[in-house]
């Protein structure tokens, strides 16, 4: 009850947002198409771009929203009255993960309806698990970016993880450069990052008409960085920003 409790209140502040919840919806499908423009007449190019980036424009805008948010609620004192209920904080940081959540899959679903059904995007695997893996990757979006707002004072240092937490994974994640390609140190280290993986399993939906083992492998792994995460964020918590 003190976890759907949670989810309600944080669902009400993102429908009294008008501007959050354009960023959440409307930014990933303008991405998409700038990226349609961008690749026009090369349609097997575009699928192969707009199916990956299906799954990193939802992980970068519930990033950035959450941290920003979750420090909001820190320098407010909204955090410290919060603790005096029975609200813990894995309650707050799960219920966190399944408010964005939810607002992930109607972004997911907005963003890849428009990509298949509007600019005619092509895969071999079906929208739903598109739409799943997507999802997926947001919340993971919106765990790392609790987790590390634990770590910020202001909203701009906030800001500033963005470069330390996201860009090595857009860069390693084999978007640029196969993975396999890559230096055996850089392997290394793109095999602990959980990007490579949902961007693996979107690939996957790409090149095969029915789920893969391989698909499924990488799903429960990024499930599981949400989960640790979470948990991490939950232990480094704090009432109030100092």
């Amino acid at each position: 009850m003190i976890l759907a409790s949670t989810v309600r209140r944080i669902l009400s502040q993102l429908r009294h947002d008008p501007r959050t919840i354009a960023m959440i919806i409307v930014v990933p499908t303008l991405l998409i198409t700038l990226i349609y423009f961008m690749y026009e007449g090369q349609p097997r190019v575009f699928d192969r771009i707009a199916l990956t980036m299906l799954g990193v424009f939802p992980f970068i805008v519930m990033f950035l929203i959450t941290s920003i948010a979750m420090l909001r609620e820190r320098t407010t004192g909204t955090l410290e009255r919060l603790f005096t209920t029975p609200v813990g904080k894995l309650d707050l940081l799960f219920g966190y993960g399944i408010a964005f959540g939810v607002a992930a899959t109607a972004q997911a679903a907005v963003a890849s309806g428009f990509a298949y059904w509007v600019l005619d995007m092509h895969t071999a695997g079906g929208v739903g698990l598109v739409i799943l893996i997507a999802v997926a990757n947001a919340v993971l979006g919106v765990a790392l970016g609790l987790l590390c707002s634990a770590f910020a004072r202001t909203e701009f240092q906030a800001v500033q993880f963005m470069p330390l937490v996201v860009a090595p994974q857009l860069l390693l994640c084999g978007l640029f450069v196969p993975r396999d390609d890559m230096a055996g140190w850089l392997q290394a280290i793109s095999n602990v990052l959980p990007m490579s993986y949902s961007v693996e399993a979107l690939t996957e939906v790409g090149m095969h008409t029915e789920p893969t083992g391989i698909m499924w492998r990488d799903l429960t792994v990024v499930v599981g960085a949400i989960v640790v995460a979470l948990i991490l964020g939950a232990a480094t918590l704090r009432r109030r920003t100092a």
